[in-house]
């Protein structure tokens, strides 16, 4: 039996996600958390196979941040990102954290079961349109943002301060500012509103 922790803040996804899931006779939901902190709490009490992950939880944190702590356990679970978001930043950002797979949650009911086994039999689970993406990235000679400028990228366009950003990731305005440094000679650009811009137009951020 695969045991499966669902985290998403919203109860009629969750609720979706148990009746779709209990058609499968291995697979059996034993836990929700509606919050980053409630899903790594959960997936340490409980000891699930694998937590179905949301990246966006109308807070602070995030899914990838929940996923990173998750896979730092002493007996981790394998997490499969289920998400809205398909963005490289999204995905990166995920798979960097130690996702075993990505899938968006128009994915039909039989990939995400299938994905789920795959996860928990320590494959990796990426939809074919994500898997894509990434091979697409690889090739491309656009610059390459590390996770850490990407994230401090997106709070920019989010329109955060440097103050604010330096409070949210826990560093130092300077750090901030030589990030932005960084991703500006990387994009090529001089602004702000540019380096959004060019971001987006690359797909690095969503």
């Amino acid at each position: 039996m695969i045991r499966i922790l669902l985290a998403d803040d919203h109860p009629v996804v969750r609720t979706g996600l148990r009746a779709m899931l209990a058609d499968a006779a291995d697979l059996q939901v034993i836990g929700e958390g509606e919050t980053p902190d409630e899903a790594v709490a959960l997936a340490r009490e409980l000891n699930p196979d694998v937590v179905l992950m949301d990246l966006q939880f109308g807070t602070d944190r995030t899914g990838a941040d929940a996923t990173r702590q998750i896979r730092s356990l002493p007996t981790p679970p394998a997490v499969l990102v289920l998400t809205n978001y398909d963005t490289d930043s999204d995905i990166l950002g995920a798979v960097e954290a130690g996702a075993s797979g990505y899938l968006l949650k128009d994915a039909p009911p039989d990939e995400l079961i299938t994905s789920i086994r795959a996860a928990a039999a320590g494959q990796t689970a990426l939809a074919p349109a994500i898997a894509g993406r990434l091979l697409a990235r690889l090739r491309s000679p656009h610059p390459s943002l590390s996770s850490r400028e990407t994230e401090v990228l997106q709070l920019v366009a989010d329109g955060s301060t440097n103050n604010e950003i330096a409070s949210r990731l826990h560093i130092s305005d300077a750090t901030v500012k030589s990030h932005l440094v960084h991703i500006y000679t990387k994009l090529g650009v001089s602004s702000r509103t540019a380096a959004v811009a060019s971001a987006r137009d690359m797909g690095i951020l969503r």
